[in-house]
């Protein structure tokens, strides 16, 4: 027994000596043999490849236990193997992915799984390539199970010790090799704040960073040679002061498209993102989570598919992003500019993902400054440029008062859900040109509720001037007091009617849902809602009239007879939602403060 032993691990040392001993020429672009799974045999020796350090991927030795059966599907098999080498120290590592595999110089397809945690082998599931060439022939469809931010939702974790929030995968089973997703510019606060996201959507959130040729979607010069098999390929979420890139390996290249991971991305479908070179760092070693760390070097082209066994992109092309100018000032005790930060980035264009990376981008640019603090207040002005439409004007003030989360992630919430209004239009997607962003960090908590209000005269006649006053009480100091009038018009019904003062939500309620109920309107008619939408840092003086207001789409109809409000309810289409309120509010002016103004006040007046 002893002899048979000695000599099987002879023989196992041989075989790896003569791997290591024989010069192998790393696979190049081009149309390459291909070995279909049903041919594989257990026992066969196969050769993966995939990048340590660097940009020139290394051979790995690969050992093929057998196919497992419907695994990645109804009739989708997968393969097993087990990898040796560099890999058998460092675990099948999230950046594999695509790591192409050949036998006898013939391709098999892609390592993209692994064997659930803690796995003391490097036991790899191969994609077969021809479930990655069909993603060539597919076409614009949209699949069901995209990862997506809208579809993480809380769920229970087991933690392993001293890994906080990782969640361990109890079944032994095989799973798709994690995509780290690399973080460049982000702070530690930003990360720990999305990264609990990023782990629900099957996502590794690492740290990396990435070359100044991202600045560009162009590609680069010499894209026509670039990521040959088993070279490092990212897909660009964010670029420029701060990039976000998912990490992967290139499995195939004919010289024009390129297939890469061996499973999804997001798994999106039809996309339109940009694709670079990468460079590893390293390889961090772990049975629980190993993962490659990397830089994104340069555009080379376009991702066009990710689809359930790859990502397909195409070399050369270029892929539109939104250029974004975030300036945050940060203000002192005397009001004036005490520094000021800018930042340059694009990002990503997708329905679903574009709304999150804006406000991750946000959040990012203003809770990294060293004049944040607890109780400071954040006063935003943006505007979002359209190609053939009119511009988006945004601007709101935020402060953390009582609410649980603080101020940023208040200020980035609300940035992020206009942009989802826009991209979820069910009419067409927003073209949007570019994004401009100023946030002014202001040193204390400005807030100040409604407390009172004062009119000269409760009697007044049709056209008369009302001198009034109101009291707001801010967080601290004394309350503030502020003189204004405004004129009755002069067809105004005679008896008595109300003056509103009130908050910018107040106004914008009934309204702002009526938009919601719409589930046809298209961009022109969203971009007028929002712009309709009132600032929080304002009063507004409201004249209240008894007659009803109709909201239908984005207009406002106010003081309707019934006759004209019975004819359009009869006429109007059964999924255009149309609400009524039984009073008109007609504006009379606005009062700025800076301050958030929160509540309302109503005031009677009789007019004779």
């Amino acid at each position: 027994m002893r002899v048979h032993f000695a000599a099987a691990l002879m023989a196992s040392a041989a075989v790896v000596s003569s791997f290591a001993a024989t010069p192998m020429e790393r696979p190049k672009a081009g149309k390459v043999e291909i070995l279909k799974s049903s041919q594989l045999k257990p026992g066969m020796q196969a050769t993966a490849w995939t990048v340590f350090e660097g940009t020139v991927p290394e051979a790995v030795p690969v050992e093929i236990i057998g196919t497992w059966k419907n695994m990645w599907g109804p009739g989708q098999d997968i393969i097993i193997g087990k990898m040796g080498g560099r890999a058998q120290r460092t675990n099948v590592a999230g950046g594999m992915s695509g790591s192409p595999v050949y036998v006898d110089g013939k391709l098999i397809g892609a390592v993209a799984l692994r064997l659930s945690v803690f796995s003391p082998d490097a036991i790899c599931g191969i994609t077969p390539i021809e479930l990655m060439l069909e993603i060539n022939d597919l076409d614009q469809s949209r699949p069901t199970d995209a990862r997506t931010p809208d579809k993480a939702q809380p769920r229970a974790q087991v933690t392993v010790p001293g890994i906080p929030g990782q969640p361990m995968n109890q079944a032994l089973t095989m799973v798709p090799i994690d995509t780290p997703l690399s973080f460049s510019g982000f702070t530690a606060n930003t990360m720990s704040e999305f990264s609990p996201l990023m782990r629900q959507l099957g996502i590794t959130a690492v740290a990396g960073g990435a070359g100044g040729a991202l600045n560009s979607a162009k590609p680069a010069a010499g894209w026509q040679s670039a990521l040959q098999p088993g070279e490092s390929v990212a897909g660009v979420l964010v670029s420029g002061d701060m990039n976000i890139t998912g990490l992967g390996t290139v499995t195939y290249n004919d010289g024009h498209r390129v297939l890469a991971f061996g499973h999804p991305f997001f798994n999106l479908g039809p996309v339109d993102m940009p694709m670079s070179k990468g460079e590893v760092l390293m390889v961090l070693s772990s049975a629980f989570q190993p993962n490659k760390f990397a830089n994104a070097t340069e555009i080379v082209g376009s991702l066009r598919q990710d689809r359930h066994s790859g990502i397909m992109g195409v070399l050369g092309q270029e892929s539109p992003m939104i250029p974004v100018t975030v300036k945050v000032r940060s203000f002192g005790e005397n009001n004036a500019v005490r520094d000021e930060k800018d930042f340059h980035f694009n990002v990503f264009q997708q329905q679903k993902w574009t709304p999150y990376l804006m406000m991750m981008t946000l959040y990012n640019s203003v809770s990294g400054l060293n004049e944040f603090m607890d109780e400071a207040t954040y006063r935003l002005n943006g505007t979002v440029d359209f190609n053939g439409e009119s511009s988006l004007s945004l601007n709101t003030m935020q402060a953390s008062g009582e609410m649980p989360m603080p101020a940023p992630m208040v200020l980035a919430g609300w940035w992020g859900d206009k942009f989802n209004r826009l991209y979820l239009n069910a009419v067409k997607t927003p073209n949007v040109k570019s994004v401009n962003v100023s946030v002014d960090l202001l040193p204390d908590r400005r807030v100040a509720s409604i407390e009172n209000a004062w009119v000269s005269s409760t009697d007044a006649h049709p056209g008369d001037t009302l001198p009034m006053k109101v009291f707001l009480r801010p967080y601290r100091g004394e309350r503030i007091e502020r003189d204004f009038q405004i004129t009755l018009p002069d067809n105004i019904a005679k008896g008595e009617h109300r003056i509103l003062l009130s908050d910018a939500d107040t106004v914008n309620q009934m309204q702002s849902f009526a938009g919601s109920r719409n589930r046809y309107i298209d961009i022109p008619q969203s971009i007028s809602l929002i712009n309709q939408e009132r600032t929080n840092n304002k009063l507004y003086v409201s004249l209240l009239d008894p007659s009803p207001t109709a909201y239908y789409d984005d207009k406002t109809l106010p003081s309707l007879p019934s006759s004209v409000l019975n004819v359009m309810q009869a006429g109007r289409a059964s999924n255009r939602a149309m609400l009524t309120a039984p009073e008109s509010a007609t504006e009379q002016l606005s009062l700025p403060f800076d301050y958030v103004v929160s509540g309302s006040y109503s005031l009677r007046v009789n007019v004779r």
